[in-house]
């Protein structure tokens, strides 16, 4: 009779053990694979579930053997060698000590107990360090089946994995092949694991796992039904998920690469750690709140990567990882810099790689957030750096700090005293790589770094000056070191993070191959984490899941005699900005956003009745406009909630500057602190906190701002961040963003690839072109150059450049100005970039360069002939209402994204104007935005128009009110008289029947309409 295959989950967990310790099991006794690392005699001990001691949370077997092996004086002095009452203090006192300071920094750091300190473990040793190889030989990895961790119920843990006898990650293994899943095991640890047993407390064990045949999952912090389990998949076509493993288990990666004892022994040393985070308390008070770190997969393998790849590339090279917003950056950045702290070189394992690592971000708020994190590390503290002005960054460069964490603003302040760093070797990682990147500020971030001069600011007076009669060479040696300047450092290395990566992004940092005759620029498939990935494992929420358009409807009259023509694209664009921004507009929108809020998010108990919402709004004055309404409708219908507004700077409201802390009550840097606080539920901005600003408690976003491409993603990205208790999001979009919005997410939906690279040709053909416009010659180009890099006086500069202009102005006319400075603009942009990635330079370009950052900001913009002046003051405004539309649910097609190379082209001219009357304005316009789609449009509008009123009209308890009652009682009976009616008309109308019913907004428009018809004749019928 033939052996049936054992599918039992006791099969799995003897597989997994068997991997491990190489040890024969039971139900898995086969020889092991080449693949298997215990095969190869690095493995794990087996330790016996009877040997763990409940009481202090130890296997005492393996401590002691540990102990006893690495340092005998020790357990000869505390008198650990035999059972009593010494062993049990020394057991007690470690138990203490991992409770008080949690496994992590008890391992690291060791225990003093008595006269002596004692160490539970012996760290990972530097390459070629043959005594630190012996000395990490002594540790003991152990894996034990089956453990009992309760004195009061017989339930046992399938796994417990130690090291020297402290126990690190517990297992529950379930097998699909008998029904039960990954998910199965979740319930398990929130329903039958008592959070208050010693083995699951904070800090006691790095992480719990769930795991089946197909995928796993971790938990660093058990909390009954609310523990929180993270996805430790691979990912699997750029989605969630592992890949088919033609090898054996599709999650034997966890024992095979993650629980190595290298491996295990380098997230203990690097990666797991006991934070303590301040949080909002009750009162404005902050409480600290201790929280156990654990790197998710796409983590650990992005850190790891870039490590060995940097060891093997040396310095200088780049590297592009784009990982999806919400994925955890902030950790892998922290992670990254101070591993990099402890990199050597390949030629030599005692020479560091880098003198400093650099984290730049344009973020403050994650500037702080990083550096906590990094600080995080004891090892690191003393080495570390935290830049909070342009002096301390200046100190901690010529110091030699190991770890500075800065934002790239600050670094152009410091050029003037830095001394020559071009001899040290840097590692920059930059946050957000699509908006840090490129422009002034970075160039003179390589100035610094390289101990180089620029002068991408013309107005820059840090320049090296030369003698106001230098010669030719000299000019021409100080061009050719300008155009050495701009390209990337050779002594540093870049590591560009992003979840949005642009296409010079792409070209400047990702990967380049050859597809086909074609370059193609892109983040490797191990440096990515795409937004399909985090979403689908429910690391972060999908924004657009749940997203509701409004409509806006208005009516506008013309308000003057006579008909005059206007612009009409112009004017009706006029017109929309003006009826939006009106106070009934606004108002409007503001009760829709307080009600829905109150109604479907608190209403709900969305995040356990904890959530919060952001109102996006188109500038300043209308985010200011926002909070006055919002905070007097809360106040008018005695909601507990307050709202906050955030700008940057003051602004002027009824002729006093006020600021946001003035609006407020409370200083600007308190926001984030208050929103987590009662009674403050919206957060209303402009530009303020739609990046950078990471809140887990924004369940709904309400968006009167047009939206599209990277800040689409960033602004509504905003509300992705994942909660234990929070389920969806929800979008209200004022502003007809739909489209574009899911345009944008589609280009970061998986990965981002440029297809071609740049053509530099492109800069000949655009000076050819500008050269011909005749603004300027070669000979003025020439002069001024020479006289700027010989120090001149503006006033020997100034008459060069203000020829220029006067010939811009006569022999261009209005198209010609606009493709000038277009061109010049364009010009200025795309040799800055391609200067930076470049293997030539072309002195002419450079000279263009310096020549043009002069000339633009003294060209005057065209004046153009605005054909809609005047448009506003000419209409008045009847009606307005907003009408929710069908939810979406947005779908992305289920591809990798397609960019171009950067355009070096500039601007077109102008459009001709479509000139149209008045009044065909004002009727484009009510058609457009002033209709309700009605089946039977016709039919609809003599009802409303003439018989409903007629209706109401001849209603005898109506016609009484208006004969002896005041204004406001008549009012009272017509609207009584018009739910009459528009029963009676129920049958035959129903479409109109509904949106009087359904739509609060129609329902208001009608019953002032038959009102004012019906009111003001006095009950004739008649409207």
């Amino acid at each position: 009779m033939m052996a049936k295959t054992d599918t039992s989950e006791r099969w799995f967990e003897a597989r997994i053990v068997r991997g491990l310790t190489g040890v024969p099991q039971p139900e898995y006794s086969q020889a092991l694979a080449s693949t298997d690392f215990a095969a190869t005699g690095n493995g794990y001990v087996q330790g016996k579930p009877t040997d763990y001691n409940r009481d202090v949370a130890l296997d005492v077997v393996q401590l002691l053997a540990f102990l006893q092996a690495s340092q005998p004086k020790a357990v000869e002095a505390l008198e650990l060698g035999a059972e009593g009452i010494k062993r049990t203090q020394f057991l007690h006192r470690l138990q203490g000590e991992i409770t008080k300071r949690g496994v992590v920094d008890v391992l690291r750091k060791g225990v003093s107990h008595g006269p002596m300190h004692v160490d539970l473990y012996k760290h990972l040793p530097t390459p070629g360090n043959v005594a630190a190889a012996e000395a990490f030989g002594q540790n003991i990895f152990s894996v034990s089946r089956q453990v009992r961790y309760s004195n009061d119920s017989g339930n046992e843990l399938d796994l417990v994995i130690f090291i020297n006898g402290l126990p690190l990650l517990t297992f529950e293994l379930k097998n699909s092949l008998t029904k039960q899943t990954m998910a199965d095991a979740v319930v398990q640890y929130q329903t039958s694991r008592e959070p208050r047993e010693l083995l699951f407390q904070l800090g006691r064990c790095i992480a719990h796992f769930a795991v089946d045949d197909t995928e796993a999952s971790f938990c660093t912090e058990l909390k009954g039904k609310a523990s929180w389990f993270l996805p430790f998949n691979q990912g699997w076509n750029s989605g969630a998920g592992n890949p088919p493993n033609p090898n054996g288990l599709k999650t034997d990666y966890l024992w095979k690469q993650v629980l190595t004892r290298e491996s295990l022994a380098n997230i203990v040393e690097s990666y797991a750690q006991v934070v303590e985070e301040e949080e909002s308390a009750p009162g404005g008070k902050r409480r600290k709140k201790r929280k156990q770190i654990f790197p998710r997969f796409h983590q650990l393998r992005t850190v790891r990567a870039l490590l060995r790849r940097t060891r093997e590339d040396g310095v200088g090279r780049r590297y592009l990882i784009q990982h999806s917003a919400g994925s955890g950056k902030s950790n892998t950045i922290a992670w990254l810099a101070h591993q990099l702290v402890e990199l050597r070189t390949a030629a030599d394992p005692l020479v560091p790689q880098f003198d400093s690592i650099i984290v730049i971000t344009d973020r403050r708020a994650l500037d702080t957030q990083i550096a906590r994190t990094i600080k995080g590390y004891d090892h690191v503290a003393s080495i570390f750096g935290h830049s909070d002005n342009a002096q301390e960054l200046r100190d901690y460069l010529r110091r030699g700090k190991k770890v500075i964490v800065t934002t790239v603003q600050k670094f152009p302040f410091i050029l003037d005293e830095l001394e020559d760093l071009s001899g040290k070797h840097f590692a920059l990682l930059i946050d957000e790589a699509h908006s840090s990147q490129g422009g002034k500020t970075t160039g003179k971030m390589h100035v610094a770094l390289g101990g180089k001069t620029t002068d991408e600011d013309a107005a820059a007076d840090d320049e090296e000056s030369f003698e106001e009669d230098a010669t030719q060479e000299a000019v021409n040696a100080e061009i050719a070191r300008r155009i050495e300047s701009r390209r990337m450092l050779s002594n540093a290395s870049y590591f560009a993070f992003t979840a949005t990566p642009k296409n010079k992004t792409l070209e400047l940092f990702g990967e380049s191959v050859l597809v086909g005759d074609k370059k193609q620029f892109r983040s490797p498939e191990e440096l990515t984490y795409t937004t399909k990935q985090a979403i689908q494992e429910n690391f972060i929420l999908d924004v657009v899941e749940h997203y509701t358009p409004f409509n806006s409807f208005y009516h506008v009259a013309k308000a003057v005699e006579g008909d005059p023509d206007f612009d009409r694209v112009k004017a009706l664009k006029k017109i929309r900005r003006y009826v939006e921004s009106t106070d009934k507009a606004i108002r409007r929108k503001a009760e829709i956003m307080v009600d829905h809020f109150l109604s479907e998010v608190i209403g709900k108990q969305k995040i356990g009745g904890k959530a919060r919402a952001m109102v996006v709004c188109n500038g300043i004055a209308r985010a200011i406009d926002y909070y006055r309404e919002v905070s007097a409708y809360l106040a008018e219908i005695k909601s507990p909630h307050k709202a906050i507004v955030a700008f940057s700077g003051k602004f002027e409201i009824a002729g006093v500057k006020r600021s946001e802390a003035d609006l407020n009550g409370f200083p600007s840097k308190d926001i984030p602190d208050k929103l987590q606080q009662d009674p403050y539920r919206f957060l209303i901005v402009a530009n303020k906190f739609v990046t950078g600003f990471d809140e887990p408690l924004l369940h709904t976003m309400y968006v009167d701002k047009p939206l599209a491409g990277v800040l689409a993603v960033q602004t509504l990205s905003r509300l992705n961040r994942a909660h234990p208790q929070k389920h969806d999001t929800f979008v209200l979009d004022f502003a007809d963003n739909q489209e574009a919005v899911k345009a944008a997410f589609q280009d970061y939906y998986r990965a981002t690839i440029q297809v071609g690279e740049t053509d530099a040709n492109k800069l000949h053909d655009l000076k050819a072109e500008l050269d011909g416009q005749q603004v300027y010659s070669w000979e003025q180009v020439e002069n001024l150059v020479a006289l700027y890099l010989s120090g001149a006086n503006r006033d020997k500069l100034d008459p060069i450049l203000d020829d220029c202009v006067s010939e811009y102005k006569n022999k261009l006319d209005e198209d010609g100005q606009i493709a000038f400075k277009g061109k010049a603009k364009a010009f200025v942009r795309s040799y800055g970039f391609l200067a930076a990635i470049l293997a030539y330079g072309y002195a002419d370009w450079e000279k263009l360069s310096i020549f043009l950052n002069f000339l633009v900001p003294k060209l005057p913009s065209p004046q153009e002939n605005d054909l809609s002046r005047g448009v506003l003051e000419a209409i008045d405004m009847d009606s307005y209402r907003v009408e929710a539309q069908a939810t979406l649910k947005m779908t992305m097609d289920d591809a990798d994204a397609s960019v171009d190379p950067v355009p070096p082209g500039g601007g077109g001219g102008l459009s001709e104007p479509d000139v149209d009357k008045l009044s065909n304005i004002i009727k484009a316009f009510n058609d457009l935005f002033g209709n309700i789609d009605w089946k039977d449009g016709d039919k609809i509008r003599h009802v409303i128009a003439e018989e409903i009123p007629s209706r109401v009209a001849r209603d005898k308890a109506y016609q009484n009110a208006q004969a002896n009652s005041d204004q406001q009682n008549a009012k009272l009976e017509h609207d009584k008289a018009l739910k009459r009616v528009m029963l009676d008309l129920l049958q035959d109308h129903t479409e109109l029947f509904k949106q009087f019913s359904d739509n609060p907004g129609f329902n208001r428009w009608l019953t002032d309409t038959v009102f004012n018809a019906t009111y003001l004749t006095g009950g004739s019928g008649s409207p």
